[in-house]
């Protein structure tokens, strides 16, 4: 996958007021150059971040809003009102920015110089109360935006604002989606349907539908030297099946896999297309289902979403960029079945054939099985069982007046047995709180089952995407309890009609 992060940048942005003079305005740029400098010395800190001259009147916080919005590199900026900097100076420019906006509360020093501090100090020290004079007009204003408190020197601030940012390029990969849909969604199913053009309106993300015998001519068009250089990579990379491999029976049957990964990689490309969707009852003349080749492609980056369930496909894209560089991975998942003995209840999902393999650092057995579906040829597939470790489920539902993503705190743990006939990748997790609880609130929230299994994302990345979205996020974690979610959901229906007016 290509670094989604490359050639994008942060804005540093100082406010402050012509009232301190010459003298104190060069150590408040000074001290917020060294503020910036700590932060991108930090690993945690994924996206440059640029410092930009202090901010001391309306007209230049309008500009350098105005520019910020209009900077394809931008992704976001970061807001620190070093002095005193009078709100109603930023209301032009609050309403000129469209990017992500993360308020720092922090301030230069660690600790006040009991000793020494005096009124020369105080002056040029101000973003204890500078601060809330901003977050006043933030929230008088209704600019969305994460909060983070706290010293550079503390750890926790660097990591939340790294989260931050990994929204905020999630986000802006969401403005700029194109995803390609092979087909329509699996006939008379409701949860995958879902409003286009609000899609475009809420996320920026374009959906269109081609033919899928127009993924077929493309297949058909793959030489046989480029599928003997990826039946070398994949003979590095997995273990095989004899049956697949040179000379093996269904070798053949590998060797289209191989030309449907291909096909489509130039498909997308073509496209500038970074998701796609395609459907078991819309093959056309695909000999088999596209799994393994959709697992290939997940594992590089691409959004998916199976039985032509765009949303889904939409929001993998995002976790692909979003945990980009951190240990684990995102993939399409589905509940399939429960263990509902007593002291022992957990989930085992999977789907047909596509689970990525970003889910796991052991090495994937490549694999070939019949498909009671679809009517084609036995598909190609990897076969593996996910990691254990903590991972989020996550779900995006169209509600008619809005998107709601549903989030899910999980524990991916071993399978209690090995799963001999079960020739699909899969993953077993115990769901916080509980089973029931989790599945209950699930249901009222009205989730999909098709959803995102993140293993590299933690909680906060959502929140953050949900509030630089204007969307609802439904949480079930430990502390979720059926009563006060339900209750939850009331009040935000409540709140989402009323928000969008009339």
């Amino acid at each position: 996958m290509k670094n989604p992060f490359e050639g994008k940048v942060i804005w540093f942005l100082t406010g402050s007021q012509g009232l301190y003079g010459p003298e104190t305005l060069e150590q408040v740029a000074d001290q917020s150059k060294e503020i910036v400098a700590a932060l991108n010395d930090s690993a945690d800190i994924p996206v440059d971040i640029e410092w930009r001259p202090t901010l001391t009147d309306e007209q230049s916080i309008f500009r350098a809003m105005a520019d910020a919005s209009a900077d394809d590199s931008v992704i976001g900026v970061i807001t620190w009102m070093h002095t005193f900097s009078p709100a109603r100076m930023w209301i032009r420019g609050l309403d000129a920015l469209h990017k992500p906006l993360l308020h720092l509360h922090t301030q230069h020093h660690l600790e006040i110089p009991w000793d020494t501090i005096d009124m020369d100090f105080m002056n040029l020290n101000q973003a204890a109360h500078g601060d809330r004079e901003f977050g006043y007009i933030l929230t008088r204003m209704g600019v969305p935006r994460v909060s983070v408190v706290g010293h550079v020197t503390d750890e926790r601030v660097p990591q939340r604002i790294g989260v931050w940012m990994r929204a905020a390029a999630g986000w802006n990969e969401a403005q700029n989606m194109r995803m390609v849909r092979f087909g329509d969604n699996m006939r008379n199913v409701a949860v995958t349907e879902g409003d286009k053009t609000e899609a475009a309106i809420r996320f920026g993300a374009t959906v269109n539908t081609w033919s899928v015998n127009e993924l077929v001519e493309a297949v058909d068009a793959i030489s046989e030297e480029r599928v003997d250089a990826l039946i070398k990579e994949y003979q590095d990379l997995y273990e095989f099946d004899p049956v697949l491999d040179l000379g093996g029976e269904k070798h053949q049957s590998l060797r289209y896999a191989a030309k449907q990964e291909a096909a489509l990689r130039d498909f997308l490309e073509a496209e500038g297309a970074t998701a796609f969707t395609d459907t078991f009852e819309n093959l056309g003349g695909l000999k088999q289902l596209p799994g393994f080749a959709v697992q290939r492609l997940m594992a590089d980056g691409y959004g998916f979403g199976a039985e032509g369930d765009w949303k889904t496909g939409v929001l993998i894209r995002i976790a692909k960029v979003m945990g980009y560089g951190l240990p684990g991975g995102a993939s399409l998942m589905e509940d399939y079945s429960y263990n509902m003995a007593p002291g022992n209840k957990k989930i085992l999902g999977a789907h047909m054939l596509e689970i990525c393999p970003s889910l796991t650092e052991k090495k994937p057995r490549l694999e070939i099985h019949p498909l009671g579906i679809g009517d084609r040829e036995d598909p190609v597939r990897l076969v593996f069982d996910t990691d254990p470790g903590d991972a989020t489920v996550v779900a995006l539902s169209d509600l008619r007046d809005r998107f709601r993503l549903t989030a899910n705190v999980v524990k991916v743990v071993e399978p209690d047995k090995p799963l001999p006939k079960l020739p699909v990748a899969r993953a077993v997790w115990e769901p916080a709180p509980d089973l029931v609880t989790s599945a209950t609130c699930w249901l009222a929230s009205g989730a999909a089952h098709h959803t995102v299994m993140s293993t590299a994302l933690p909680l906060d990345a959502w929140r953050d995407f949900a509030r630089i979205a204007q969307m609802e996020l439904a949480v079930i974690d430990e502390d979720t309890t059926v009563e006060g979610f339900e209750e939850e959901l009331r009040w935000n229906n409540v709140y989402y009609r009323v928000a969008q007016g009339f």
